[in-house]
C-alpha cells in the first residue's frame, strides 16, 4: 500500500527590518504550518525569494525602497503575490503599491486574524482561498453571561439563514468573531471568508477593493483584479466599519445586496456576486440617530438579522473566563492571576473591551517572569480621581467647559490609539473628517494638514 505523500507546505519570505517583528512573525506563521523565511533588507530578499510562494514585504527598509522591490519581484515573477505592509496615514505609498501590482497591503500594528486571512488567500488559487481560521481565533469569543448566551442564539439563528446581517457594539469587542462564527456555522462554511475593513482602506482605493477593476481603468492598472466580493464567491463577504463607506459607494452597495449586480471599476460587463454579506460597525447607523452614516434604505437592507455584541463592563462574569483562557493560549510554563490581580481586572471599566484585556495580559506575560501575576504587574490605567468641587460662578462657562472635555476626550482616544488617527475616530465613534476638523479647531494639528489617511 503506497505511503501518502504530505502536502507541501507553503512557503513564506518575510521582509522587515525589525527583528521583534520578524521574530515574532515567524513563530505566529509557523504555529500556522508555514514554511517561513526572514531577511532583514532588499539584499537578503533577492537571496531568499527563489521558492517563496508569497513575501510579506515592508514598505519602509533601511537598505532600500520595498516598493522598488515590489517592482522588481513583480517583473521577474508576476505570478508571486507580494503583500505590503504600511502605515496609517501612508496613503500615498499604499496607492503605488497597488498600481505596482500588490496583491494586498496589511497596516502596522497587525491585526494577526486578518493578517492570516490575506496570506491564506495569497497562498490559494481564488477559488480555494477560503481564509482558514487561527486555531485560537474564536478564543476571545467566549463568555457564559446572559448577554453572551444571546448573542450564542443570535448567531445560531443568523447561520440557519442567508439573510444579510449587520453586527454592532463597541470597538474591541470581537463583532469579527462573531461574523466568523456566523459563517463556520453556516452552510457555507467551507465557501471563503473574506473580511473588509472599510474604515482601514484609503477612499480611493474602497471601490476597487469591493467590486475589482479592470486594466488600464486607473493610471497604473496594469492588469485587471477581482474585488472582494468575486473573491468571495458562495462565501461571506464581511464589511467591517461599515458606517465609513462613502455615500456614493452605499448607493453602489445597495444594488448588489438588491439584485447582487455590479461591474468592475472601468468595465461595462454586469457581474452576479452570490456571496452572502455581514457588516459590522461600532458607530450609530440607526436612521435618524445622532451622527447615523448609513442611508435609511441601506440600513434596513443589511439589518435583516441584527446582533449586538456587548461590551465587557456590562458583563464581567465572563472576565474570569477570559483571562483563563488567554494565558492558557500563551506558550510555555502555566500562568495563572492572583486574586487581586483578578478583582482589579474585574473592576477596570475596560474602554477597549476584550481586545484590551487581551493585549493587557500579553503584555504583563512578556515583562512578568512570574507564574502568578499580580495586580502591580498589570500595568491598569488609573481611574481618575473623583472631585466633589462646586464650580465657582466664573467658570459657568458651559462652551468652554464643553470644549475641555472634547479636548480631554480627543487627546485620550489618540493617547489610547499610540497617534493613529483613525482608530481615535472609531473609538469616538465620529468620523474621520470630523475628528480632523475638532484637531485643527483644538490647535492640534496645523490648519492645512488633511485627512490623508
Amino acid at each position: 500500500m503506497p505511503v501518502p505523500i504530505a502536502p507541501k507546505m507553503p512557503t513564506l519570505l518575510i521582509v522587515d527590518d525589525e527583528p521583534t517583528i520578524r521574530e515574532a512573525l515567524s513563530s505566529a506563521l509557523e504555529e500556522e504550518g508555514y514554511v517561513v523565511r526572514a531577511a532583514e533588507g532588499v539584499s537578503e530578499a533577492r537571496r531568499l525569494v527563489d521558492g517563496a510562494d508569497a513575501v510579506l514585504l515592508d514598505i519602509r527598509l533601511r537598505d532600500g525602497d520595498g516598493l522598488e522591490l515590489l517592482g522588481e519581484l513583480r517583473a521577474s515573477n508576476p505570478t508571486l503575490p507580494v503583500i505590503m505592509a504600511t502605515s496609517y496615514g501612508d496613503s500615498d505609498r499604499t496607492i503605488r503599491a497597488m498600481k505596482l501590482g500588490a496583491f494586498e497591503y496589511v497596516t502596522k500594528p497587525f491585526e494577526l486574524d486578518a493578517l492570516f486571512a490575506t496570506i491564506a488567500r495569497a497562498v490559494k488559487p481564488p477559488a480555494a482561498a477560503a481564509a482558514p481560521t487561527r486555531g485560537d481565533a474564536h478564543a476571545t469569543l467566549i463568555g457564559a453571561s446572559p448577554r453572551m448566551r444571546e448573542v450564542w442564539k443570535a448567531i445560531g439563528r443568523a447561520a440557519g439563514s442567508d439573510a444579510p446581517v449587520l453586527i454592532t457594539g463597541e470597538s474591541g469587542t470581537g463583532k469579527e468573531l462573531v461574523a466568523r462564527a456566523i459563517h463556520d456555522h453556516s452552510a457555507r462554511a467551507a465557501a471563503p471568508f473574506v473580511p473588509l475593513n472599510l474604515a482601514a482602506v484609503p477612499a480611493t482605493l474602497v471601490e476597487s477593493e469591493l467590486f475589482g477593476h479592470e486594466k488600464g481603468a486607473f493610471t497604473g492598472a496594469a492588469a485587471r483584479r477581482e474585488g472582494r466580493f468575486e473573491l468571495a464567491g458562495d462565501g461571506t463577504l464581511f464589511l467591517d466599519e461599515i458606517g465609513d463607506l462613502e455615500l456614493s459607494l452605499q448607493t453602489k452597495l445597495l444594488r448588489v445586496l438588491e439584485d447582487g449586480g455590479f461591474e468592475r471599476v472601468g468595465g461595462a460587463t454586469r457581474l452576479v456576486s452570490r456571496a452572502r454579506v455581514l457588516a459590522a460597525t461600532s458607530r450609530p447607523v440607526q436612521p435618524r440617530s445622532e451622527g447615523a452614516t448609513l442611508r435609511e434604505d441601506l440600513f434596513y437592507r443589511l439589518s435583516v438579522v441584527r446582533i449586538e455584541v456587548p461590551p465587557l463592563r456590562e458583563r464581567r462574569d465572563d472576565i474570569p473566563l477570559l483571562v483563563d483562557a488567554f494565558l492558557q493560549q500563551k506558550s510555555g510554563k502555566r500562568r495563572a492571576v492572583s486574586r487581586d490581580a483578578l478583582s482589579s481586572l474585574c473592576a477596570y471599566d475596560w474602554p477597549g473591551n476584550v481586545r484590551e484585556l487581551r493585549h493587557v495580559l500579553e503584555r504583563a506575560c512578556v515583562m512578568s517572569g512570574s507564574e502568578v501575576l499580580d495586580a502591580s504587574e498589570l500595568d491598569l490605567p488609573a481611574a481618575p480621581a473623583p472631585t466633589d468641587a462646586a464650580p465657582l460662578a466664573g467658570d459657568l462657562d458651559l462652551k468652554a467647559a464643553r470644549d475641555r472635555l472634547e479636548r480631554s476626550m480627543i487627546e485620550e482616544a489618540l493617547r489610547r490609539a499610540s497617534g493613529n488617527r483613525a482608530e481615535a475616530a472609531r473609538l469616538l465613534g465620529i468620523r474621520r473628517a470630523l475628528l480632523y476638523t475638532r484637531l485643527r479647531h483644538f490647535g492640534l494639528i496645523s490648519s492645512d494638514e488633511r485627512d490623508d489617511e
